[in-house]
């Protein structure tokens, strides 16, 4: 990914250009960024700026997978990209065992399979 973003809003933290030549790319299942980043993307400016970096996401056509693209000093990125992937990690773990546990109960109760 060698192009800039288009992002018009740098923060003052991340050094143009240096900065923004070879971002951390990663990928996070769509239905998870609520619980990373707040509804909306609430929590995104936060997460800059306590990182010190700066945060795009691109939502991949035909996916359930959005691209997590960050930018900023070298090490800054990759603590941040290790964060984001924990959390991601996090969240997807509690949602499955949430259905678990929701399928245990519905077996208790005899109510047949959860239904997809």
């Amino acid at each position: 990914m060698g192009t800039l973003p288009k992002r018009k809003d740098i923060p003052p933290w991340v050094k143009a250009p240096e900065d923004l030549k070879d971002p951390e790319v990663f990928q996070v299942q769509t239905r998870l960024l609520e619980a990373m980043f707040g509804p909306g993307g609430s929590r995104i400016p936060y997460i800059e700026q306590v990182s010190k970096t700066m945060l795009e996401l691109k939502v991949l056509e035909r996916s359930d997978l959005t691209e997590v693209v960050v930018y900023g000093n070298y090490l800054y990125k990759l603590r941040t990209k290790w964060m984001l992937q924990s959390m991601a990690e996090r969240h997807r773990l509690r949602q499955e065992r949430g259905i678990l546990k929701l399928e245990e109960a519905m077996n208790a109760l005899e109510l047949g399979p959860l239904m997809k």
